[in-house]
This record gives structure tokens, C-alpha cells and sequence, in this order.
């Protein structure tokens, strides 16, 4: 699974829209945890993509990854580039590194509920001692800025009043529920950064994403939209397990890795983000239609899930409040869903199968 066009246009569309705040021309070295998955994967490709079209001198990237969740074929590509050293090794276990490092991106993390509700306590040791090893990295290296992926999980089920949800909610959380190994480690670890900024002066940021989405989101991934997608290209169904009245709020990656970027060029340590896409609030039944439709032909039914736990705790709204990102860092998402959807849709096309591909 090769970088395809519609992923390196994705880079030249982050480039295009953070160039006035990425300022160096190269010449750096990165530390990126979760390398081989989702978001981790689209660093590694926009630092490839700037070495190959704006950096005088190219970026290092020292690339962490176990691939418990993660894909090294979604990153094979550079896999023999050698500007990118990969260490298969858990993050949460000690690690030491020689080189010099200028920035540090923390993306490693199970995040799809189905996966962390199988694997809690790995969940809980990346999210927290994983991050700490980061963080003591950080202080003894001297970098320029590190960037933490917490989660708009951290907020659980906001109430009426807090929808959209600011960065000053402190949020409605089971620290005991099938969710808390997620939800609970994320608010420790941004409890970690915030004290580690406070007292050794690490430069760290935090970004809180809300449900990102696209290219690069393996099909087996069990969330919704990919879960969505599974059905409909493989079943001619999209099967939705509750009464798909939850809404959520989609972010195309593009403009998600946009924003992690801004943050992290930016002066602002010690201080959290929310980076997401306020323009449409759709529930899980509409977001079933619409992706019945893109795909052409597809049944959407509605049936109870055998796992008892399948909807504990599960929020029932998610819209981030963007003013704060909007107003410091010039963040402004703009990939409408519709269009990231086909985008999705074009990938998985492009990256599945022959005999799917032949069928469309």
C-alpha cells in the first residue's frame, strides 16, 4: 500500500494551507510514535512531501511503532527512504535515543473503541507511560515543541449546554465504564503535559481531535465510517447498531493534520486545542444514508448489537467549539463531508482488491 494520489494531494493542500507558519527550511530531526497508523502515517508522508518539494536540507524522522494497531504497509514507501529510521519497539516501555531531537509527535494510542475495549490496559500504558517516556525525552532534549493527540473522548457525554464543547468543559466522564481505559488515560496524559510545561518547561501542546477521518483508515478499523464503508463495498449493507440518533461531527485528515501542525509551530505551550469540523452535526443514521448513496446500491438496516457493553457510556453528541483554534493559530477546516467521504471512498478503490476494483 503505496502513497497514492489522493493522499499526496491531501499533502500539497496541508502545505498550502500552513505554509505562512511552517517557517524552517529543513534540516530537523522528529520523534513520531504511532508511525504506521492513521494520523501518525500522514506526518511521515507531509515531512516526505516537504523534503522532496520545500526543505533545502530534508527532515529526519525516527518513527516508532509495534503495529498492534498500525499498518507498516500503509508506510512501505519509505520504508527504505533514509530520512525515516523505524523502531519497532512499544513506547511504553523505556526507550533511549543519541540524536538530537527538534520535535516530537505523540500519536501512537489504540483508539478505536472496539480495539481498546479488547486490549484496556495497553490502551491505558500508551496513553500515560508511553507519554511520560515522551516527556522525559522532551526534557532532557531541548526541542523546539512537542505535540500531544489527546481526544474530544476526554469530554464524554456533554450536556445541552455545552454543545458545541469549548476547551474549558471539564467534562462528563465514567472512570469505571468500558470506555474509561480511553477516555480516563487521555485526561491523565494531558494532566501529564500540562505539568511537565509547568514545571521543567517541556514545550509541549495539545490537540483534541474530533473524529477524524479518511484516506489511510483501514477498512477493518471498526469505526464508524470505516465500519460503514466495510459493509457497504463488501455486503451491499450498511448495518447501524443502535437508532443512529447520535451525532457527530467529521474531520477530514487533511484538515486535522493542518491544525495539529499550526499548534505545534506555534508559541502557545501549555495550552489545548480542540481541531475538528464544526460546519455539520450529522447523526449516525444520516451519515449511513449518506454513505449508502456515495457507494450506490447499499441497504441501510437497523439491528441490536449481542456485545451488552456495545453502547455504555457511548456519547450522544460531539461538535467542537473552534473559536479558540480559529482565533490563535488561523485554523479554518475546509473539506465539507461529503467530499471527504468520496475521497475515502476513491482510496479504498484505489487500495483494495483487483476484483473489488473491477466492479466499479
Amino acid at each position: 500500500m503505496e502513497i497514492t494520489d489522493i493522499i499526496y494531494k491531501d499533502m500539497e493542500m496541508i502545505y498550502e494551507s500552513i505554509k505562512d507558519c511552517f517557517i524552517h527550511t529543513g534540516g530537523h530531526t522528529w520523534l513520531i510514535t504511532g508511525s504506521g497508523g492513521f494520523i501518525g502515517s500522514y506526518f511521515l508522508d507531509f515531512i516526505d512531501y516537504c523534503n522532496n518539494n520545500v526543505f533545502y536540507e530534508p527532515d529526519k524522522v525516527i518513527c516508532i511503532d509495534n503495529y498492534k494497531t498500525g499498518s507498516i504497509s500503509r508506510i512501505k514507501h519509505l520504508l527504505s527512504n533514509n530520512n525515516f529510521q523505524f523502531i519497532n519497539t512499544d513506547i511504553s516501555k523505556p526507550i533511549e535515543l543519541s540524536q538530537h531531537i527538534d520535535y516530537i509527535v505523540h500519536a501512537a494510542s489504540i483508539a478505536s473503541p472496539t480495539y481498546y475495549r479488547k486490549y484496556p490496559i495497553e490502551t491505558i500504558e500508551v496513553n500515560v507511560w508511553g507519554l511520560k517516556n515522551l516527556l522525559d525525552i522532551a526534557k532532557e532534549k531541548n526541542l523546539k515543541s512537542m505535540l500531544y493527540l489527546s481526544s474530544s473522548e476526554i469530554y464524554g457525554n456533554p450536556d445541552e449546554e455545552h454543545i458545541p464543547t469549548s476547551e474549558t468543559y471539564n467534562g462528563n466522564v465514567s472512570c469505571i465504564g468500558p470506555r474509561a481505559c480511553y477516555d480516563e488515560s487521555k485526561r491523565l496524559g494531558e494532566t501529564l503535559c500540562i505539568n511537565y510545561w509547568k514545571q521543567y518547561g517541556v514545550p509541549i501542546k495539545i490537540a483534541r481531535p474530533f473524529n477524524v477521518y479518511g484516506p489511510g483508515m483501514r477498512i477493518d478499523d471498526r469505526r464508524v465510517i470505516p465500519d460503514f464503508f466495510k459493509g457497504a463495498i463488501y455486503n451491499k449493507r450498511i448495518e447501524i447498531l443502535s437508532d443512529g440518533s447520535p451525532t457527530r461531527s467529521f474531520c477530514y485528515i487533511s484538515d486535522a493534520v493542518t491544525g495539529f501542525i499550526k499548534i505545534m509551530m506555534s508559541d502557545y505551550n501549555g495550552e489545548i486545542f480542540n481541531i475538528g469540523n464544526d460546519e455539520m452535526e450529522i447523526t449516525i443514521g444520516q451519515l449511513a444514508e449518506k454513505i449508502a448513496e456515495i457507494v450506490c446500491d447499499v441497504t441501510v438496516i437497523y439491528n441490536k448489537s449481542s456485545d451488552t457493553e456495545y453502547l455504555t457510556d457511548n456519547p450522544q453528541r460531539r461538535c467542537p467549539d473552534l473559536k479558540k483554534a480559529r482565533t490563535l493559530i488561523k485554523y479554518n477546516p475546509s473539506v465539507n463531508l461529503e467530499t471527504g467521504l468520496r475521497r475515502l471512498f476513491d482510496w479504498y478503490k484505489e487500495t483494495l482488491d483487483i476484483e473489488y476494483n473491477q466492479r466499479y
